[in-house]
């Protein structure tokens, strides 16, 4: 199966393309219900030297275990968290392609479960999290204007 490109926005920490101190993670959806990202960590996101912060660490599990659950770009199904369990299993480096996986669990129809692993260089699994999310309300989607949000798949 051929990757699909994930909409991105405009501010996200994660995957905003103006946002900038953000990620700007590139989504791709690689088979149905499991996503990937390939990262290059800058200096800036480090704690340890050479080391990226395990706050951003968990902060790309949170938004990957999410967004594998997403499904049809055209009819997105946001969600947010309820619950994370983060084990950092070795340093994650910096200045080095990380491949950032997430995969859907099971779904009922207000929650969700997710996982999300990201692996170093050499294929090694760095860090994970399983993740309990709950859709988030109608009521805040429909006052959110996704154009305005800059919501869309922009081209690579």
């Amino acid at each position: 199966m051929s990757k699909i490109k994930q909409p991105n926005s405009k501010m996200c920490f994660v995957c905003g393309l103006e946002n900038p101190v953000g990620l700007k993670l590139n989504i791709y959806q690689i088979e149905p219900g499991v996503i990937e990202a390939i990262y290059i960590a800058p200096d800036h996101f480090q704690g340890y030297p050479g080391v990226l912060h395990g706050g951003i660490v968990a902060t790309m599990l949170d938004e990957m275990s999410g967004r594998a659950l997403m499904g049809d770009p055209s009819e997105p199904r946001f969600m947010y968290t309820g619950k994370i369990e983060v084990k950092y299993r070795g340093n994650v480096p910096i200045n080095v392609p990380l491949r950032i996986v997430g995969k859907a669990g099971k779904s009922k129809k207000r929650t969700a479960e997710g996982w999300a692993g990201i692996y170093g260089p050499d294929g090694k699994l760095l860090a994970e999290a399983s993740t309990l999310l709950f859709n988030v309300p109608d009521e805040t989607l429909d006052s959110a204007n996704l154009e305005e949000l800059g919501w869309k798949v922009y081209p690579d």
